[in-house]
Parts: structure tokens; sequence; C-alpha cells
């Protein structure tokens, strides 16, 4: 009966009313390998589904954001920062008449191959691994490769460059942040980047390192001084800016937010930089932490043969297949593991 339906095919008609910029599920640059298309679900539909199903997805529940191992149940973790990503990205391209599918799915998977302890876990794998280590394209690695027992999701070209092109590295908001090979992708990485400063903020609150009052004037009178209020007005403001999109008589839309906007914040996020993350990175649970790194990527790569089977699939050289091992643990399973080997 579905079959015959062709519900699928209702979908991709429907996405025919998407603007002229948008990318049609049906156009998709394709997958890594052919796979017959779903009766009921869109190419990129089908790729949302996988990498919520898949593994690497579930541990993002126990991976640190900002704060390792917190005294409250409220801090942002990597999972519920992934799915404040979506929200914000979800919302920007139904306003702009994008692809709300891909959107969602490459908001879903952007983060799926960070390391335990956030950042400060990836400045260490960094800091080892003679090729370095970007989370980024860990994330495409894991979608391509990790996942599903070495066959990955196979997703579609879209999702993966809207995954590996999302990060913004250092830079300022919308200053060297790339290309990215769709609209939907640069969705997400502006919403990634709304999302973080406004929790990191509301972290930092929670955990006593600034108040409410410490924030920026200068910042505060543009953006207001409350969660909600700053995140309706930057995605008012990148809509409002981005309307373009919509519109089949522009050549080369973007995404992008006004210079206002723009400017408070950068301010934030600098302030965010001075007052709470170079804290942050002075205190013991962040030396412990990078001690927890660079104990197991020690001792793994002086007994692969401790590494479980399954990773001698992935890459014939050790140090790699550690820098999987690892960049695939919660911040729980590396910091059991780690005591354990120090017993």
């Amino acid at each position: 009966m579905i079959e015959r339906l062709n519900i699928r095919g209702m979908i991709e008609d429907r996405e025919e009313s998407l603007s002229p910029h948008a990318v049609k599920s049906r156009l998709s640059r394709s997958r890594l390998r052919y796979e017959e298309p779903d009766p009921i679900r869109t190419a990129f539909q089908r790729d949302r589904d996988r990498i919520i199903h898949s593994k690497a997805f579930r541990r993002l529940k126990h991976k640190t954001q900002v704060f390792i191992a917190p005294q409250g149940d409220h801090y942002v973790t990597r999972l519920t920062h992934t799915l404040e990503v979506s929200q914000i990205a979800r919302t920007i391209s139904r306003a702009l008449n994008l692809n709300e599918d891909l959107t969602e799915a490459i908001a879903l998977g952007h983060d799926l191959g960070h390391t335990p302890f956030g950042h400060i876990g990836e400045e260490v794998l960094d800091e080892l691994y003679h090729e370095g280590f970007r989370h980024n394209e860990q994330s495409l690695r894991v979608v391509d490769l990790l996942e599903n027992d070495g066959k990955g999701l196979n997703l579609n070209w879209e999702v993966r460059d809207g995954i590996v092109n999302h990060s913004k590295s250092t830079a300022r908001v919308l200053e060297d942040w790339g290309e990215v090979g769709s609209l939907e992708g640069e969705v997400c990485r502006i919403a990634d980047m709304v999302a973080y400063i406004n929790h990191d903020i509301d972290d930092a609150i929670r955990a006593g390192i600034i108040s409410g009052d410490d924030l920026p004037e200068s910042a505060v009178r543009i953006l207001g001084n409350a969660r909600r209020v700053r995140i309706n007005t930057m995605v008012g403001d990148i809509i409002e800016q981005s309307w373009p999109v919509r519109d089949a008589g522009v050549e080369n839309p973007s995404i992008t937010m006004g210079s206002r906007v723009t400017e408070a914040s950068n301010i934030l996020r600098d302030f965010l930089t001075e007052r709470v993350y170079n804290l942050i990175a002075a205190w013991q649970e962040t030396a412990k932490a990078r001690e927890i790194i660079r104990l197991l990527y020690r001792y793994f790569n002086d007994n692969e043969d401790k590494l479980p089977p399954e990773y001698s699939v992935y890459s014939d050289e050790v140090e790699c297949r550690v820098v999987d091992y690892i960049a695939g643990m919660t911040d729980q399973y590396a910091t059991r593991l780690a005591e354990g080997l120090a017993k």
C-alpha cells in the first residue's frame, strides 16, 4: 500500500515550493553508496533518522559542552546543545523557506565526533596526534566509517558537507568562517553560535562565575539581558538580514546578521572567552581531564592489543585507531577507564 502511495514523492513535490536556493531532496548529490529510495521518507529525512538512532548520538548525553563534571542537573551537555542548535536552525530555515529536513539532519550530526571533556579533549588530541584533530572532521569520519560496524551511515553529500564545514574555529562571528555547500549548512553554522553563546552565559551564571549584571552593557542594550530575549533578537535579525534567500532573482545569497547584532554577539563571545573559558582552562577539573586524555593516548599506543578489536578495521595506523577510540568515549567512560589503568 505504502509503495503505491509514494509518500516520499508527495513530500518531494511539496519541496518544489521551497526557496529556489533551497536544496531539494530529489536533487541531492547522492550518497557515498547507492541505495534504493525509501517509500516514505525523503533522502534527508532518512539521514536525520540514521543520525538520531546512531550510537554516537546517544553518547552525546554524557559528553561535556563547557563545564566538566558540574554539580547540577541543568548544565548543558553536548546532546542538549545539539538539540538547541537543531531547534534554532529549524526556526530560521522554516522562516526562510529552506529545506528544514536537511537543516535538521546537519544540526543533529554536527558534533557526533566531539571528544570527551569538550574542547579541552579536542585540544589535547590535537596536540598529541601527528595529523592533528578537529571535531568537525571526526564527525564526518563517524558518519562515513565508524558507525554501523565500519559501514558508516552512508549519508547524502549535503548532510556530510554541512557537518564537516560547520566549525568556525576561533574566528569571530561571521569572520573567516569559510564556505559551506548549502544555505541550510550556513544556517546550522550560525545557529551553533547563537546556541552556545546563550547557553554558556546561563551555565556560567549557574556556576557562580558571573552574574547577569556582569554582561557588557553595550551588548545587552542591543540583544537583551535574558536568554530568550537574546535568542529572539539574534534569530529575528538573521531572518531579516537573510531574507533575500527566498528570492529567485538574488544571486549567491547568504545567511548573515546585521552589523549591530554581529558586533554585540562578538562582544558577548569575547566576554565569555575572557571571563569564563579562560578561567575554566585553569581549573583543577580541567587539568585532570587533560591528564586523562594523555594517559589513555599513551596507554593504547603502547598496548594496541587492548583496543577493542572492531577498531582494527577502521585504520591501518595504530595512532589513528587510538584517536577514534578516545574521541568516541563519554566523559564518564574515559574517567573510569583511566582510573582503572592508574591502579
